[in-house]
């Protein structure tokens, strides 16, 4: 039996589908600071603008549409004899509407989490500091993403899928950003063969054994039907 593959995505693989990086000019990110945004400081200090700039993400994020890439690791779900574990960084259901499944370290942008009680529900398209929570009524809405200073989502679960994976797959991540940076250390120290799928070299590129550059439409979809065939 094959064995299991685990594979982290980030911004990269959306970026062909038109949502944009941290990185990007001119995009929803370039137009605002992070700590304004996407901390709990900058939530506490202005929580109307960062509904705003969320109601922007979702709306983008519903207009966008999978990629060669999605659908390509969708196929590989499917396809693998073993397990295919996708965890990714993005708050976009790309992943989702092509077929797969994933684990959302981030949070999603389509829910909603209640600050005060924990709650968590599908996200109205417009949300704002007087959206209450269904649960206890608070004024105390808030999309339902990790912004820096809180910890990622899923982080036992992701641990024991790197401890026992065979294959681990990094596809369109700048390698800079922590914990998920430090994945393949993690797959690296239990033996897994590690590949590095990107637009350009990162940081991190000579951690893995292998490396493949270029777009994700095309990357990604030759790597998986080397996999399969």
């Amino acid at each position: 039996m094959a064995g299991k593959i685990v594979i982290l995505t980030g911004a990269g693989l959306s970026a062909e589908s038109g949502l944009g990086t941290f990185r990007d000019e001119g995009g929803l990110w370039s137009q605002h600071r992070i700590e304004d945004v996407a901390t709990p400081e900058g939530f506490a200090r202005d929580p109307q603008l960062v509904h705003d700039f969320y109601n922007a993400r979702r709306v983008q994020a519903a207009q966008a549409t999978p990629n060669p890439a999605h659908d390509a690791l969708a196929q590989l779900q499917r396809a693998w004899s073993g397990d295919v574990v996708i965890v990714t960084q993005n708050v976009d259901r790309l992943h989702e509407r092509a077929g797969a499944s994933a684990l959302h370290m981030h949070g999603e942008l389509a829910r909603a989490l209640c600050a005060a009680c924990g709650a968590r529900w599908d996200a109205a398209p417009r949300m704002s500091p007087e959206s209450p929570c269904p649960s206890c009524g608070a004024l105390a809405t808030r999309p339902d993403v990790v912004w820096f200073g809180e910890m990622p989502y899923h982080m036992d679960e992701i641990a024991d899928h790197l401890n026992s994976c065979t294959i681990f797959a990094a596809i369109g991540t700048s390698g800079q950003v922590y914990p998920a940076a430090g994945f393949v250390q993690e797959a690296r120290s239990t033996g897994a063969e590690t590949v590095e799928l990107n637009l350009e070299m990162t940081e991190i590129s000579r951690t893995f054994d292998s490396r493949h550059i270029g777009p994700a439409s095309k990357v990604v979809p030759a790597w998986v039907d080397s996999l399969l065939t």
